[in-house]
Formats: C-alpha cells, structure tokens, sequence
C-alpha cells in the first residue's frame, strides 16, 4: 500500500483546522503532518519537512494564501496546492490560478469535495470548486483569433466547466455524443491537458475562456 499523501494545513483560525485535520486524517490515504498559521509560517515548516500537497487559506494574515502559493511554487515546485478560501470572487480565482495552486476549494463545499481537490492535486490533476467553475468560466471571453481552440471547442469547453456531460453537451450543441467526445479529444490535445478539469484551469490561465 503507497504512503498516505502528506498534507501541510496552512489556516490561521484555530477552530477550522482542527477541523481540517480531524477530517483529513480519517482518510487512509491521507495523512496531515505539518501545520502553519500564517505563510511566513508555512515556508518555514517546508524547509525543514516537504510535503506532497499544502491546503492554504486564501485570507491568512500578513503574507496571504496567493503570495503564500505564488513562493511555495517558486521554491518547492514539486508540491500541489489547494487554495481555500471563503469567496468565490472571480478576481481572487484568477489570481490563485496565476499563482500556481492546482485546486481551489470553498470552505462551505462538503468534505468529500474537498477531499475530491485533494486527491485530484496529488495525483496531478487540476480541480475547480463547480460553483466556482460556473462563475469564472462562464462570462470571459477572448477574442477566437488568440485562441487555438475553434469557437464550437470553446463553446463545449465552457459547457464542460458548466458541469455537463456528454450527452448533455450533445444535445445542447445538437450533435452526436461520438462529435462531443471527439471534440474533447481534440480540446485536451490541443492544451495538452489530462482531463476536462485540467483543460478549463489551463484555458482560465489563458485567457481563452
């Protein structure tokens, strides 16, 4: 059985990551073994223990979640990071993105949310609140000649970070499930991502969508 994914809590408010533990560590695949109140805090605990995936609050004290990501990164590039935050303003999306981090979780989403942000950052993936994902990527728009999407892959990918699936994608579109799924191919080629949830972070990043 592989080690349990080592997780750095950086939160501020003693209450939440008491919280954030205890429900972390019933995870068997999971295993909380490093803490930080504040960024500075936290760059000092990866000096002297890495870490496979740190969870950082957005609104810390003094260095904030963002710049805290954005010097994790910098340094310790090998380690995910799930951005936590209690708002889901598109300016702070936008910004955690450019950071770096890989996830990005409300606080008021359920555990197993959570966890799904967690598992999806260690294992390489990116993952995107739904309430978030619906918000940010619903609304921006760039000009199709800086894109190297067409529009009608630009308009499936949008319905992806909507939450739809295929056959719901199909429908809407007025195509065949198989022309989706074709698409998607051609989508995740063409960012060079590994799953629908990786294409909408890398096109946000972007500016594509």
């Amino acid at each position: 059985m592989p080690d349990p994914v080592g997780i750095l809590l950086v939160e501020d408010h003693a209450f939440t990551r008491d919280g954030l533990r205890a429900t972390l560590n019933l995870e068997p695949d999971l295993r909380v073994v490093a803490e930080a109140r504040s960024g500075e805090e936290a760059l000092e605990v990866l000096t002297g223990r890495p870490v496979d995936v740190a969870v950082v609050d957005i609104g810390l004290p003094g260095m904030d979640g963002i710049a805290t990501a954005r010097e994790i990164k910098r340094r310790w590039p090998g380690v995910r990071i799930v951005m936590l935050t209690a708002h889901d303003l598109r300016e702070e999306v936008f910004a955690s993105l450019a950071s770096g981090a890989d996830a990005y979780c409300l606080k008021s989403a359920s555990p197993d949310l959570l966890l799904l942000a967690i598992r999806a950052a260690a294992a390489g993936s990116a993952y995107l609140d739904p309430r978030v994902a619906h918000h940010v990527l619903g609304g921006v728009r760039m000009p199709e000649a800086h894109s190297p999407l067409t529009p009608r892959e630009l308009d499936i990918l949008r319905l992806i970070a909507d939450g739809l699936p295929n056959k719901d994608i199909a429908e809407a579109l007025g195509v065949s499930v198989s022309t989706v799924k074709l698409h998607i191919q051609d989508i995740l080629h063409r960012l060079q991502a590994a799953d629908r949830t990786q294409a909408a972070v890398k096109a946000l990043r972007a500016g594509l969508l």
